[in-house]
């Protein structure tokens, strides 16, 4: 098995995700993952601590783009303004692969009740970031706290639709998470 080849940490998650659509998380185990990837345990574990892991794997990045485009927001942006701002930055990122694996990654999510703790923890720190960008541009914590969340869930459904819409299409992600911010800023005017 290949132990050194370019692209390891991106082929275990392929691997990974195709095993959980075919025989479901709880029984693919590592091993399998490694096996279908062409690489040794040894390498999977040099780059996931555990399999629960895989479906987390660009979290770090996906909180470093959104504070990054928090960051450079207009230094006169609202914290919405702001936020969306990162939803640009990261949803500029978000290619094929990422459309292509996102329904599969969630029907695993949905189909293992670990899983869907992780996934609540993955979304705590992606709202934990949002919050801090804004925290950093002197929003006070309350309000970067429900901008966060706001985001955080913009990010998700808008996700979630461009995931499920026409996929021979080339639309980006962009316009599907500004949209679904919007949606979520007009929903608080109704809350009185």
């Amino acid at each position: 098995m290949a132990r050194w080849e370019p692209g390891a940490r991106e082929r275990i998650v392929l691997a990974a995700v195709d095993l959980f659509t075919e025989q479901g998380y709880d029984a693919t185990t590592v091993a399998q993952i490694a096996e279908r990837a062409g690489l040794t345990r040894s390498t999977f574990f040099r780059h996931f601590p555990d399999k629960r892991e895989l479906l987390a794997a660009g979290q770090e990045t996906l909180s470093r783009l959104l504070a990054e485009g928090i960051a450079a927001a207009p230094a006169g942006a609202s914290p919405l303004e702001a936020v969306a701002a990162g939803l640009e930055r990261a949803s500029s990122e978000m290619g094929p692969m990422n459309r292509e694996l996102g329904p599969r990654i969630q029907a695993a999510v949905d189909a293992s009740t670990e899983l869907q703790e992780r996934a609540v923890l993955k979304n705590a720190g992606l709202a934990v970031a949002v919050s801090d960008a804004l925290v950093t541009r002197g929003v006070s914590e309350p309000v970067a706290h429900l901008a966060a969340e706001l985001g955080v869930l913009a990010f998700k459904r808008g996700f979630a639709a461009w995931s499920e819409s026409d996929r021979d299409g080339a639309d980006p992600l962009a316009p599907h998470t500004l949209a679904a911010l919007e949606e979520l800023r007009s929903a608080t005017t109704s809350l009185g």
